[in-house]
Order: C-alpha cells, then sequence, then structure tokens
C-alpha cells in the first residue's frame, strides 16, 4: 500500500468519473522527536490543498545516543501514534503514501526491525532515507518560500537527532524541478532531544550564562558544516535569506505572537526578526517548564526541548548572521508529497 518519497502506489478500487473527487495523496514522517502525517491535493496552480493532518512527539530517539538503540518506550510511543496515523490513511484511501524516517531509525540498530514490524502490523513500509536526501526534500518542500530577488538561501531543518543545512540560488530551485539543485548541504549531531540529554538544562543558577556558554559550543561544531563559507558574507550583507522549517522555529514564532493557540495560517511564512527570536528564547529561559508547558503554542511535550532547540537556532544564526529568518511550518513532507503527485500525473498520462 505504501510507497517511498519518490515512487507511487495506485489504488485499484480508487474511483474515477466526471463527479470525482481530486486524488488525495499521503506523506508520513517518522523522525528522531515527531511523527508526523499530512494528506493533500493539488491544486491546479500546483499548490498543496490539506484535507487532513497529524503530529505527535513520540521521541523515538530517546536515549539512543547512549545505546544505540530504540528503547522499548520509544518504540511503543511511536507504534501508537503510526497506528493512529495508519486509521486516518484508510479513511481516506490515498492513491499514493509516502513514508520516510530518519536519524533515529538511521542510526539505531534496531531502527530496520522496528520498521518491519510496523510493516507487518500496519502496512506503513517506510523508506530510511539519508540526509542528503532529508534535506532536499526540505528544499523541494521550502521552495514556494524562496524569494527571487534572494542571492542565496539557507533552509535549516532542527530535528530531534540532527540538524540539516542546505544551501541553494532561490532563482534555480524556483525552476519547479523535483531535485532541485543544491549549492551545498550538510548535517550536523545536534537535535533537540539529544542535546536535552546531554546537555540538560539547570533547574537553577545562572541559566544565562550556561546558555550563553551552550551556544558557543554549538557555534563551534556548525561553523565547518557544508562548503559554503564563502556565501557568509552575502548572509551577512542581507543579500541572502534564512528558512527555518522546524518545531522549534514554528513554536518559537507562536510564542512571539501570542498566539491563544497555535495557528499555521499566522505562522507559516512569517518573517521573524532575529533581534524578537533570541528576546523570544530569553523569555522561555527565565521561564519554570511548567510555565512553557501552559504555552499553547508548546506544550508539556515541548517544555524541555524549546530551549535546546532555540540553541541550536541561536547558534546557527551567530555563524550565518542575518537580521530575519523566514518560518516555514512545511518541509519534508510537503517534499514528499511533490514527488508523489508529480510521479502519479506521469502514471496517468
Amino acid at each position: 500500500m505504501v510507497s517511498d518519497g519518490r515512487a507511487q502506489t495506485s489504488r485499484s478500487d480508487a474511483r474515477h468519473g466526471p463527479r470525482s473527487r481530486a486524488p488525495v495523496f499521503a506523506a508520513l514522517d517518522l523522525g528522531t522527536n515527531n511523527c508526523r502525517l499530512l494528506m493533500a491535493t493539488q491544486n491546479a496552480d500546483g499548490s498543496l490543498r490539506v484535507v487532513d493532518g497529524f503530529s505527535r512527539i513520540v521521541r523515538l530517539g530517546e536515549g539512543l545516543a547512549h545505546t544505540g538503540r530504540l528503547s522499548e518506550g520509544a518504540m511503543a510511543r511511536a507504534y501508537q501514534a503510526l497506528a493512529a496515523c495508519a486509521q486516518r490513511i484508510e479513511a481516506r484511501s490515498p492513491v499514493a503514501v509516502g513514508c520516510v524516517a530518519t536519524q533515529a531509525c538511521r542510526g539505531a540498530s534496531n531502527g530496520q526491525v522496528f520498521l518491519s514490524r510496523v510493516e507487518k502490523d500496519l502496512g506503513l513500509k517506510f523508506d530510511v532515507i539519508s540526509p542528503e536526501e532529508e534535506a532536499r526534500l526540505s528544499v523541494l518542500g521550502c521552495a514556494s518560500l524562496l524569494e527571487p530577488r534572494a542571492e542565496h538561501a539557507m533552509i535549516v531543518d532542527i530535528g530531534g537527532g540532527s540538524t540539516e543545512m542546505s544551501w541553494v540560488a532561490p532563482a534555480d530551485v524556483l525552476g519547479g524541478k523535483l531535485d532541485p539543485p543544491i549549492v551545498s548541504w550538510g548535517t550536523c549531531p545536534l537535535g533537540v532531544v539529544t542535546l536535552a540529554e546531554d546537555e540538560p538544562e539547570p533547574e537553577g543558577g545562572d541559566k544565562r550564562a550556561w546558555y550563553q556558554a551552550l551556544v558557543g559550543r554549538l557555534a563551534d561544531m556548525i561553523a565547518p558544516v557544508g562548503a559554503a563559507q564563502h556565501l557568509r558574507r552575502a548572509f551577512a550583507e542581507g543579500r541572502a535569506d534564512i528558512i527555518g522549517t522546524s518545531g522549534t522555529v514554528t513554536s518559537l514564532a507562536g510564542v512571539f505572537l501570542d498566539l491563544p493557540r497555535y495557528n499555521r495560517a499566522r505562522v507559516d511564512g512569517m518573517w521573524f526578526d532575529v533581534d524578537d527570536c533570541r528576546r523570544t528564547i530569553a523569555t522561555l529561559l527565565s521561564q519554570s517548564r511548567e510555565e512553557r508547558a501552559d504555552n499553547p503554542c508548546i506544550g508539556k511535550d515541548r517544555a524541555d526541548l524549546v530551549v535546546m532547540g532555540g540553541a541550536i537556532l541561536d547558534a546557527v544564526l551567530r555563524v550565518w548572521p542575518a537580521q530575519r529568518v523566514r518560518v516555514a511550518d512545511r518541509g519534508l513532507r510537503e517534499g514528499v508529497l511533490m514527488r508523489l503527485m508529480a510521479a502519479h500525473a506521469k502514471g496517468a498520462a
């Protein structure tokens, strides 16, 4: 029933005719921290119309850095979320489904065993994609947020177990290709889950000093990533943009906007001033985890992760200075959907 991000599977029982509805496509992303499902149809202009979505924090990579294995508790949480996704997929009967797994399943010695069980029980067949493919799909999914006027852009994806950075020339990406040209890309083993385990936030003491020291160490790790250091001047001079695609960036944006509940329409595509972003992180750093958990744009599952994600973003901005960041509540899943739709259209031609 399920294919990877490049292939497509057609259902023989799909109904067609003069009054048939637009075909639905589904993309499922199993990451180190989140399990995310997105189902959509394609509009006439090629854009996506979302018909259903699901997101749950499962912390699949919890403890992975120390044991090399997915824990029983983490797999149980992920399995429960995937079962809910399978039910939603069955209800919508999409013509094609793409399931991708990233860092946690890439790095765990028992990652494939877990995914084989998921396929056997739930019918969800996952493709464990490489960091480069993950970065390329994120670029594809965020392409519509690129500004043609910019000389270059960097898409940064802060995940649970790693952070991917991709540098592109917007004019080249906006040509509509399914394999967008990338100037350079790189991955760094920094993620909100692993960082929370390795560098836990202190309960007391001088938290500002702890945070600044942490950001400094992270910046040292991020600085050599990729082969795009020659572009740094363009970013510093405002000739290049940064797009942030992750729960960290969208959560920070929602907190800054003081939303009564998270609203994708308000957040996706907004320009987030870097000074405002850093002030938002500082405010969260001064709060207790309980206070963060009460914020509707964070919740209890992100309360101990949002500052970690903020530190990674802050470190990226130290290395790649910019005045503002464009917030993307889109990325890998949208990239998978775009490829599924193109493959389906080609098969129907």
